[in-house]
Order: structure tokens, then sequence, then C-alpha cells
């Protein structure tokens, strides 16, 4: 009896570990059953363009996103073109020295309009670009024109110089306003305002999926960073980008946030290929 004591407590200690052991994220398909990040990885790979929606302050969204660029990378031979939401075509030059060596992260700061958690969320990905030799994309419109969508409606646009208008996709922009997405975000807000949110939405997706479909190499991966709302449902930057390349191969990932991490929410089933579902109590990286 003596003998089996240790092993007993070894048993008990071993059962106690397991049913304590925690999950911070856990990757289901569209319709919620759970599926191996191998599988995901295989998928994306075979993919001519790759967007990952995150969720903009949840550090296992970014930490996904340096992950799985890095092993894209190696899968595809080096054959990566990547872009992101968070810069604008007007700062592209200031992105383009950084990636290329030619000037340092302080530089940068100076020269571009970089979100607040930049350092700890987006310079990563600069920094694997620049390691690699990768060009890297600031495919979004300048915030400023959308924001003068969202008080003018599309018209804000006409009063723009040709120059300004290199930095957004060509006029007119096309815009479904029964999208899904675009119908929840306008209502949102009342009144007219309201109305024009969706449309400063749907300028920044048309300008990215111009962006995207401009630095589309044959034989590369383009895997594009974004919020999530700018790619799920297949809608946003995904509607223009397929109105100007319908052949291309698209694979979407989205992040959500929910308590439950085995069943996923049915508000969120169908809004990507892959959906990596994330502890609600995750900690923020702003």
């Amino acid at each position: 009896m003596k003998k089996l004591l240790p092993l007993l407590f070894f048993l008990g200690f071993i059962n106690i570990v397991i049913a304590q052991k925690k999950e911070a994220f856990r990757i289901v398909n569209a319709k919620g059953h759970k599926v191996s990040y191998k599988k995901m990885l295989k998928t994306a790979a075979r993919a001519d363009v790759v967007f990952i929606g995150e969720l903009h302050d949840n550090p296992i969204a970014h930490w996904f996103e340096i992950e799985l660029t890095k092993d894209l990378y190696d899968l595809r031979k080096g054959k990566l073109v990547l872009g992101a939401e968070m810069f604008e075509r007007d700062n592209q030059q200031a992105v383009s020295d950084y990636v290329n060596g030619k000037i340092n992260a302080k530089a940068l700061d100076t020269l571009a309009r970089l979100w607040i958690n930049f350092k700890t969320d987006y310079k990563p990905l600069l920094d694997f670009a620049r390691k690699k030799h990768l060009p890297f994309i600031a495919t979004n419109i300048p915030r400023r024109y959308a924001s003068e969508i969202y008080h003018k409606g599309f018209a804000a646009l006409d009063s723009l110089s040709d120059k300004e208008k290199t930095w957004i996709a060509p006029l007119p922009i096309a815009y479904d306003s029964t999208l899904s997405q675009y119908v929840k975000m306008r209502n949102m807000i009342p009144g007219h305002h309201g109305a024009n949110l969706p449309k400063a939405q749907a300028v920044k997706d048309a300008t990215m999926a111009y962006s995207i479909a401009e630095n589309m190499k044959p034989g590369y991966l383009f895997i594009h960073y974004n919020g999530s709302y700018h790619s799920a449902f297949h809608q946003g930057i995904i509607w223009y980008l397929k109105r100007r390349k319908p052949a291309a191969k698209i694979v979407t990932i989205e992040v959500v946030s929910q308590e439950n991490l085995k069943k996923l929410e049915p508000k969120y089933k169908h809004t990507a290929d892959f959906i990596i579902i994330v502890d609600s109590d995750m900690t923020k990286t702003y």
C-alpha cells in the first residue's frame, strides 16, 4: 500500500492539472467546428489573398498575425506581399523606406501616421518584412478623406486634386447599401451622419481592395491585416476585390471574443472561413 501512495498521489495531481487546463483561444471553421492550426495554415497557403480580420487591441490576434505570416512565408518559399489597413496610401514612401532599411523606426514615426499600438502590434510585421525583404503595402485611404465623407457624403471627393485622388480608389466609388455589414453600421447612428457612416467605411474598403489588386503578383500570396469589420462575412474589402479580381482565391480569418471557447456564438457563424475564438478575459494591448 505504501508503494501505491506515491503513484496515487501522482495520478491525482495529473487529473487536477488536466481538469484545470485553460485555453486562451480556439480555431473553428465557418460552422463553428473545431479545426487545427495546421489545417488553417495549409488552406491559407493555397490562396491568392488571405485576410486576417483582427480585433485591434487583442494580443492573441496580433500574435496570430505574425506567427501565421512566418509560417506562410516558409510554405510559400518567401513569395509573399504584405499589406495593412493601419497604413495609409500617402504614407507608402515612408513605409517602403523603413522596410527597405533606408530609415529607422524613429524616422518612420516622424514621417508616417502610426497607430498608438504600432510598437507592440504592427512594428513586428514591418520588421519581418524588413528582415525578409518583402513588400509592405499601405492600403488604406488617408483618414481625413473618410472623415470628410462621413460629414458630406461621396460628394466630398469631387473637390480633391488629381494628386489626392491617387490615394483613393478610382472614382466614382461603387456602393451597395444593402450589404448586411453596411446596414448594421447605418443603424448605429440615426439621421444624416448615420447614412454617411457606411459610405465612409465603403471608401476605405474600396481603396484597400484597389491597393491589394494593384499589388497582387502571379505566384505570390498577399496577406492583408485589417479590422474584423472590413472582411467579415466576405463583405467590405472582399466585395470590392471580387469586382476587380473575380478569379482570385480568397481565404478569410476572423478573430472574435466570447466567454465560451467551446461553442461559437450563432452571430459569428460564417463570419469567415476560419474563426479564432479568444477568451473575453484576454488582456488588451491598449
